[in-house]
């Protein structure tokens, strides 16, 4: 019996979730006109009565907003805030659980402290800085501030210390080097955290909007969030096009979840368990 209430309600939790995702796609193939007529619980609401790809075709072939170059300028941009995160937080997380340097415990506590200040703080700062070095409006600006995570170096450090340190001396008396223990028995330890850590930060730069506003002026140059806020104007709001442009944007998201889900899960399960 409580198993049977336990699986209702996480059918219920996971169409409450679905949802506005159906809702969403489904409105994407709508005519403007049709889009908020069904409001009640009804088929019509989530299965349009008129489809159209008309909607996609504005979204798509838009000169004055080229929404294809701003999908390929985010999936650039984040795939290299990805890379460069694994790679450099990795490291300072092996750092930090296995190597041994005076006032580790407090460069740690100081790593740490950083993830109680609001991100909003920082863009003064960080804009700041960008104008100095003369990164404004270039990618540079997009990936240099985001290199580091505080959380990322948190949770694999909380995987690499699971480590054996007898494995690591093994591997020394044996002739590796840190570089070589690094690569080759520390970081396949840490498959699912190194692949939840990167979901959440390829998520996180796809999604970027205030950032990305601030320091790109060239709207050749432009992120997707910025460029689906543009489908708005002092004329209205076509809301079946930024249905649409939010559809294809979601899309490429939910296959990369599918397909990693499973490591994703495994990453913070394991996880929440060594924290």
């Amino acid at each position: 019996m409580y198993g049977l209430l336990t699986m209702l309600l996480m059918i219920l939790i996971a169409l409450i979730s679905i949802g506005p995702i159906v809702w969403m796609a489904a409105g994407s193939l709508r005519p403007y006109q049709e889009l908020f007529k069904y409001t009640s619980i009804e088929l019509h609401l989530l299965v349009p009565v008129e489809w159209t790809l008309k909607n996609y075709q504005n979204v798509i072939y838009n000169p004055r907003n080229p929404f294809l170059r701003y999908i390929g300028n985010t999936f650039v941009v984040a795939s290299a805030v990805t890379a460069l995160v694994l790679l450099i937080n990795s490291m300072a997380a092996f750092a930090f659980a296995k190597l041994r340097f005076r006032g580790k415990p407090i460069v740690f506590a100081l790593f740490m402290s950083a993830m109680i200040i609001p991100g909003e703080v920082m863009l003064v700062p960080n804009y700041l800085l960008m104008h100095d070095l003369g990164w404004l409006n270039s990618y540079k600006a997009l990936i240099v501030p985001s290199m580091l995570s505080v959380f990322g170096i948190f949770m694999l450090r909380q995987f690499f210390a699971e480590v054996p340190d007898e494995m690591m001396e093994a591997a020394r008396i044996d002739g590796a080097g840190l570089p070589r223990t690094y690569v080759s028995i520390v970081l396949p330890a840490a498959v699912p955290a190194l692949i939840t850590l990167g979901l959440i930060t390829f998520l996180g730069n796809w999604d970027s909007y205030l950032w990305p506003l601030i320091v790109i002026n060239d709207q050749s140059k432009q992120m997707i969030q910025v460029s689906i806020a543009a489908f708005s104007s002092n004329q209205g709001t076509n809301w079946s096009n930024v249905l649409a442009a939010n559809t294809l944007s979601t899309a490429p998201i939910l296959v990369l979840f599918l397909f990693l889900q499973r490591y994703y899960i495994q990453g913070i399960t394991m996880s929440g368990i060594k924290g």
